[in-house]
């Protein structure tokens, strides 16, 4: 055998540490759930409620910029022409 001794305490401390941050983030994913379920009762949209937080994640100026080049995007493609489209 040989002469390596293996820290069970701390493995254990590790593991069990682990656990309970799984069992506080299952708790708080139900609680969100819950959140949003009280706001589609109260008749909110969930997709845009979700989209609103998604949005709020993001630096406003890369969000701005991607505003921006949707904008001109769209915009271009509604000028467009059928034929337009075609030759492309």
């Amino acid at each position: 055998m040989s002469d390596i001794t293996i820290p069970g305490g701390k493995i254990r401390s590790f593991v069990e540490r682990i656990e309970n941050l799984d069992t506080e983030m299952q708790e708080l994913s139900e609680q969100k759930k819950g959140v949003f379920a009280e706001a589609k009762g109260e008749g909110f949209d969930v997709k845009i409620l979700k989209e609103i937080i998604k949005l709020r994640k993001e630096d406003k100026n890369e969000r701005d910029e991607r505003e921006s080049l949707l904008d001109l995007y769209m915009r271009a493609m509604e000028t467009a022409t059928p034929e337009q489209a075609k030759a492309a």
